[in-house]
């Protein structure tokens, strides 16, 4: 009787998995994406993933062109962003937008190629390896390849430099999450020895800027923002940032 009742579980187990992930699609169809620079002329790219300085440290799959494209929703939203910090002498830079599903993959495989640590130094100095997909900085599905999340930052015009954030871009550690030295609700300052309050104010004017034209921000990650009525919640895409 214990067999039957162990094999009816894992039947239901499966059957609600299966339900569960029968909204998923995948598709390769790019008609409803722009690439942002041509909309927002004002972006700067800094396309990590097109190059090698990255945190696996070879261009990723997919990765075929310095471009980052968005869905039209994504980047209209990312254009009013842009205008309202450009009048207070800002404008965005971008690390990443769409990525194809490839390049997940290219993450997970580098992943579990535990000897590869060629750029543990610049990334992830304080964390092991063999915990990157049990911390969730590496998973299956990335919110990016349904194309309305984005990795910015700001480029201070008056000096000609980036914005000290206080932390780089794909930093593994909690120094990049955005209540590292704070609160980001109430946008309070909590002293500490990891961010100065120079450098909070600076996470708090990007992220609220965002919040403020329709993006969410990412628990672990200062620099992530996603279109919250984004237009393929479901949809997972596939085709390479190409000509």
């Amino acid at each position: 009787m214990k067999k039957v009742f162990l094999f009816l579980g894992s039947f239901v187990a499966l059957l609600f998995a299966a339900c569960c992930s029968s909204n998923i699609s995948a598709t390769d169809d790019s008609s409803d994406f722009v690439e942002v620079a041509e909309v927002i002329p004002d972006v700067i790219l800094e396309v990590r993933y097109y190059t090698t300085y990255n945190f696996i440290g070879t261009r990723i799959d997919g990765y075929n062109q310095p471009k980052v494209l968005l869905t039209r929703q994504a980047t209209d939203s990312l254009r009013v962003v842009s205008d309202e910090l450009m009048a207070k002498g800002y404008r965005l830079k971008l690390y990443d937008g769409y990525r194809p599903q490839c390049a997940v993959d290219h993450f997970v495989r580098w992943g579990k190629e535990i000897a590869d640590t060629a750029m543990r130094s610049y990334f992830y100095p304080n964390v092991d390896k063999r915990d990157l997909f049990k911390l969730d900085y590496i998973a299956t599905r990335s919110g990016h390849s349904r194309g309305s999340t984005i990795d910015l930052t700001l480029f201070d015009m008056n000096t000609g430099k980036d914005v000290d954030m206080g932390g780089t871009f794909d930093w593994f550690g909690d120094e990049s999450h955005p209540d590292c030295g704070g609160n980001p609700v109430t946008g309070e300052y909590r002293p500490n020895d990891t961010i100065t309050a120079e450098q909070f104010a600076a996470r708090m004017l990007l992220r609220n800027a965002m919040l403020s034209h329709g993006f969410k921000p990412y628990d672990c990650e200062w620099w992530h923002f996603t279109l919250i009525n984004e237009p393929y919640p479901d949809t997972y895409f596939t085709f390479t940032i190409s000509k």
